[in-house]
């Protein structure tokens, strides 16, 4: 297949390219600067320069090719405040995608945090929109309706190089000196590790049309015992902290998520194998 993948450069996308390539997948990448497209032609990807507001080049782009993993995010824009608008231009780019690709596979990236504390939650179960991720449920939404497939990630995508929640907290940790985390720690965070996750975009592109995939290795990691493991990395105690501690990613962290990954796991045959995420941290791959 000809797949045109967006974020083909970022965390995930630079793991889902080679995974596509190994399995005799030729790569489309979208690039939105020199460093992108130069990391992605070292790859073997094939570069189209543009951006996520380029709906002319998307929907070109998606018509020419067999299928699209979709894995682009307007991040900088949604962790300064303005999350609806990035939200709004992720749907923006759906549509554009399920238009051209006229019902050949469309996989997109979603998330776990957008679902009510608690209970475990499935492939059947729907996010809460009232959730902190609740504007990028709607992206999911479009996906499904538009016989795309969507791909649940935890909210930490773990490994070497990862600088999103985990290595936040770290970050967290060096400046204050205590590795937090919030009332008694009980609550959990699903995870996975980078290569799993990109082996299910891959998988995923065949799957049927509006499936609903769990990217989850990890049903529920404990926050205390992540906070532990980051303190003793550096040296540092781990205490109870109010949410205001951490930050913008405090409301993020006092999130209680369950999430199992039964069916996905059935219906792709999909097992993962990368570390997991306390083993990550103790490994020092995050400093």
């Amino acid at each position: 297949m000809r797949v045109f993948v967006t974020g083909a450069s970022g965390w995930i996308g630079s793991a889902v390219v080679p995974e596509l390539i190994g399995a005799g997948h030729s790569v489309v990448g979208l690039a939105r600067s020199d460093a992108s497209a130069t990391a992605l032609a070292d790859a073997g990807v094939e570069v189209v320069r543009g951006t996520l507001d380029d709906l002319g080049t998307l929907g070109e782009t998606a018509a020419a090719a067999d299928g699209v993993i979709h894995l682009a995010f307007k991040h900088e824009e949604a962790f300064s405040g303005d999350f609806a608008s990035a939200a709004d231009a992720d749907r923006a780019a759906i549509e554009t995608f399920g238009a051209a690709l006229d019902g050949r596979p469309f996989v997109i990236a979603s998330g776990l945090a957008g679902h009510a504390n608690g209970a475990v939650v499935t492939e059947d179960d729907q996010p809460d929109p009232n959730s902190p991720a609740g504007h990028r449920t709607l992206s999911e939404r479009a996906a499904l309706a538009l016989t795309g497939s969507s791909v649940r990630l935890p909210p930490t995508v773990h490994g070497e190089g990862d600088n999103g929640f985990t290595a936040t907290l770290f970050q967290i940790a060096r400046d204050t000196g205590v590795s937090g985390y919030i009332g008694e720690g009980s609550n959990t965070w699903p995870a996975v590790h980078r290569s799993d996750a990109a082996r299910v975009f891959r998988l995923a592109l065949d799957a049927p049309g509006g499936s609903i995939l769990h990217a989850v290795a990890e049903e529920g990691v404990p926050t205390r015992e992540i906070a532990e493991a980051i303190g003793s990395r550096l040296g540092v105690p781990a205490i109870s902290a109010e949410p205001e501690h951490f930050g913008w990613l405090g409301t993020f962290f006092g999130l209680d998520v369950h999430a199992s990954s039964a069916r996905t796991r059935e219906r792709l045959g999909w097992q993962p194998a990368g570390p997991g995420l306390i083993e990550d941290l103790d490994a020092g791959r995050y400093g």
